[in-house]
């Protein structure tokens, strides 16, 4: 699972429980901290827990597309925290 959160943090894991207010338990995680200079920084994270109110995007990632991502070569902005009100 891909999981965009309202911070702006981009969490990549493999979804092993949630709730009806959407926290979500991710175990293998990283975070993927992405950067305009240079490729995309992995960053372990191993079991996480996310809490729903900061859940702001999730889906789902196809294994072959990943398998195939240079994250080292791929440059891009980060992104914004959401902003309410």
């Amino acid at each position: 699972m891909n999981v965009i959160t309202s911070d702006g943090r981009c969490i990549v894991g493999v979804l092993r429980g949630f709730d009806t207010t959407n926290n979500l338990v991710l175990e293998d995680c990283h975070e993927r901290v992405f950067s305009p200079q240079s490729g995309v920084e992995q960053v372990a994270l191993g079991l996480y827990f996310v809490r729903g109110d900061n859940v702001a995007v999730v889906g789902e990632l196809d294994d072959d597309l990943e398998a195939n991502l240079d994250l080292s070569a791929l440059t891009a902005q980060p992104l914004k925290p959401i902003r309410h009100g």
